[in-house]
C-alpha cells in the first residue's frame, strides 16, 4: 500500500492561461483583469468605504482567480506540501523587512515627541532665526522633526508653536503652518523610517541607504519649492489663529500644572516631579496613539512648559535631539557606501552590522530611552507604556503594506505583471514617468499615500526586472512613486481634513494652500528624480 502511494504522481498545478475567468485568453485577458482589478479597488475604497486592507486583500484574491490562478496557488493546501501560498509569501515577504523598521521608528518618534524634543528644537530655531525668519524656522522644524515621527503626529505636537508664532506676529497662520507642513510632508513621502519609502524599498529590494540618499537629494529641492509657494500664499491669504485651539492648550497646561502641584503637596515636596512628568507623558502618548487632535498637541506643550521648574524634566537640548535623529541615518549611509568603497574585511562587516536598519534604529531607540528618559528621571514603566501606546496606530499601516505585497505577488505570479511590462514597454514612456503617473492617478482617486505607493510598486516592480538597473536608479524610481503619492491632497485624504480643522482653514482656502502645496512638492520631487535618472 505504501509503495502504491509513493508511486502515485503528484498532480501539477494548472497552468496560468490568463483571462477574465478564463473567458478571454492571453495578454488581452490579463490586461482586462488588471484594469478591472484596479477599478474595483478604487470603488471599494472610495464608494463602499471598505477598509483599505480588506479591499486590497479581496481584490488580490479576485484578480488571482480571474487571471487563472488555482486555489492551491493562492492559499496553499491544508496538508504540508511543496506548494507556496502567494498570499502568505506576498504578505510575509514585505512585512519581514518593513514591520521591524516601522515599529522601531514609531517608538523612537514617540519618545522624542513626549519628552519635549520637538518643542526644544522649534523654540531654539525660532530664537536663532528671529521673528522675520520665523516661517523658515518652522519649516526646518518640520523637516528635522518629521524624520522620526508620522505626519499627523508632527502636526499635533507642533501646531501649538505655530499658533503662538502667528498670534505673536498678527499675521496669517498660513505663513507659519505651510512651511511646517511642507517639511513634515517631504520627510513622510521620501525618507525612511516612514511607511511609504520603506515599503517601496522592500518591494524593489533596494538598500535603505540609497533611499535615504536619494530622498535627501530629491526632497531638499522639492521642499524649497514648496517653501517658496508657502511664503507666497501666506502673504496673500489671511487666516486667523483658531481661538478654540489656543484656549484648549491653555486649559490643558493649567490642568497639568495644578495636578503636579497637588502631587507635590501630597508627598511634602518637589520629589514627585519626575513621576508627574512620566505620568503626563504616558497620557499624552496614548492620545497620540488614538490620533486625538487637540489633546495631543496641547499635551505636549504641557509636558514642556508645565515641568519648567524641575531641572530633571527640562526639555532636552538641541544637540541631544540631533544626536538621536542623526545617528541611525549616518550608520545606515555608512553601511551602504562601505559595500561600494571597501573590500570585504572585518572592518566592513562591522560597519555593515551597525548600519543595518534593524541595528541602527535599535541603537537610536536605546539612546532615546537613556538620554531622553532614564537620565531625565523617567521610570522604566513610563518608557514601556509610552512605547507600547505608540504602536497602537501602526497595526493598520502594516496590514495595508502587507496587503499591497499580496497584490504585487498575485500580479507577478498570475502573469499580469509580464503582460503589463510588455504593454508599457510598447508605450515608449520611461519607467520613472510611468511610475509617477500611476501613483498620481491612484493617489488622486482614493486619497491614501500608502495605498498609492504599495499598489504602484506592485505594478512597477515587474517592469524593472531584468533591466539590470542600479540600486541608485531604483531608488530614484521609488522617489518618483513617493512623489506621486502626495499629489493634490484633497477631500478624500485624511490629511486634508487634519490640516483644515486643526489650523482653522476653510475648505476653499485649504484647497488653495495645502492642496497646491502638496502638488508643488510632488511635481518638484518628480522633476528632480527624473532629471537625476538621466545621469544615474
Amino acid at each position: 500500500m505504501s509503495s502504491l502511494l509513493a508511486a502515485t504522481p503528484t498532480p501539477e498545478a494548472p497552468p496560468h492561461t490568463g483571462g477574465l475567468l478564463l473567458l478571454m485568453d492571453g495578454t488581452a485577458g490579463l490586461l482586462t483583469v488588471a484594469a478591472l482589478g484596479i477599478v474595483l479597488l478604487l470603488v471599494l475604497i472610495i464608494k463602499v468605504r471598505l477598509q483599505p486592507f480588506v479591499a486590497l486583500l479581496a481584490v488580490s484574491i479576485a484578480v488571482g482567480l480571474s487571471a487563472g490562478l488555482s486555489v492551491t496557488e493562492l492559499f496553499g493546501t491544508v496538508q504540508r506540501s511543496t506548494s507556496v501560498s502567494m498570499i502568505e509569501s506576498g504578505m510575509g515577504g514585505i512585512l519581514g523587512h518593513v514591520a521591524i523598521i516601522i515599529g522601531l521608528g514609531t517608538m523612537l518618534g514617540a519618545i522624542l515627541e513626549v519628552s519635549g524634543g520637538a518643542e526644544a528644537l522649534s523654540s531654539r530655531l525660532l530664537n536663532l532665526f528671529g521673528e522675520k525668519r520665523a516661517p523658515l524656522a518652522m519649516g526646518l522644524t518640520g523637516l528635522i522633526f518629521g524624520i522620526p515621527v508620522f505626519f499627523d503626529v508632527g502636526i499635533f505636537v507642533l501646531a501649538p508653536i505655530v499658533y503662538a508664532a502667528a498670534k505673536r506676529s498678527g499675521k496669517s497662520i498660513l505663513l507659519y503652518a505651510m512651511p511646517l507642513l511642507a517639511g513634515l510632508s517631504m520627510t513622510h513621502a521620501f525618507l525612511p523610517p516612514h511607511p511609504g519609502p520603506v515599503a517601496a524599498a522592500g518591494l524593489f529590494k533596494v538598500d535603505l541607504g540609497w533611499v535615504i540618499l536619494m530622498g535627501v537629494i530629491v526632497g531638499i529641492p522639492a521642499v524649497l519649492a514648496a517653501w517658496a509657494y508657502a511664503a507666497w500664499i501666506g502673504k496673500r491669504l489671511f487666516v486667523p489663529v483658531p481661538q478654540d485651539m489656543v484656549e484648549a492648550a491653555d486649559e490643558a497646561k493649567a490642568a497639568v500644572a495644578a495636578e503636579r502641584a497637588a502631587r507635590r503637596a501630597a508627598v511634602g515636596g518637589p520629589t514627585d516631579g519626575a513621576g508627574a512628568g512620566a505620568g503626563t507623558a504616558t497620557g499624552k502618548s496614548t492620545g497620540t496613539g488614538k490620533s486625538t487632535g487637540t489633546g495631543t498637541g496641547s499635551g505636549s506643550v504641557a509636558v514642556a512648559e508645565g515641568l519648567g521648574g524641575d531641572p530633571a524634566e527640562q526639555p532636552p537640548s538641541l544637540s541631544t535631539v540631533f544626536l538621536i535623529i542623526g545617528t541611525p541615518l549616518l550608520l545606515i549611509l555608512a553601511a551602504t557606501f562601505s559595500s561600494i568603497a571597501l573590500d570585504p574585511s572585518t572592518f566592513r562587516s562591522v560597519v555593515e552590522f551597525f548600519g543595518h536598519p534593524f541595528v541602527a534604529l535599535t541603537i537610536a531607540l536605546l539612546m532615546a530611552y537613556y538620554l531622553l528618559g532614564i537620565r531625565r528621571g523617567w521610570s522604566r514603566k513610563s518608557l514601556e507604556t509610552v512605547s507600547t501606546a505608540s504602536l497602537k496606530p501602526v497595526g493598520n499601516i502594516l496590514l495595508v503594506v502587507g496587503a499591497g505585497g499580496v497584490f504585487g505577488a498575485v500580479l507577478k505570479g498570475s502573469g499580469i505583471a509580464d503582460a503589463l511590462a510588455d504593454t508599457f514597454n510598447d508605450v515608449g514612456l520611461p519607467i520613472i514617468v510611468l511610475a509617477w503617473l500611476i501613483s498620481v492617478v491612484l493617489r488622486v482617486a482614493q486619497g491614501s499615500a500608502t495605498v498609492a505607493i504599495v499598489t504602484t510598486a506592485g505594478i512597477v516592480v515587474p517592469l524593472v526586472e531584468g533591466q539590470d538597473l542600479s540600486q541608485a536608479h531604483l531608488a530614484l524610481i521609488i522617489m518618483a512613486i513617493s512623489a506621486g503619492s502626495i499629489f493634490a491632497s484633497h477631500v478624500n485624504d485624511g490629511g486634508f481634513w487634519i490640516v483644515a480643522k486643526y489650523f482653522g482653514i476653510s475648505e476653499r482656502d485649504t484647497l488653495k494652500s495645502w492642496t497646491v502645496l502638496e502638488t508643488v512638492l510632488s511635481v518638484a520631487g518628480f522633476a528632480m528624480a527624473a532629471l537625476l535618472s538621466v545621469f544615474i
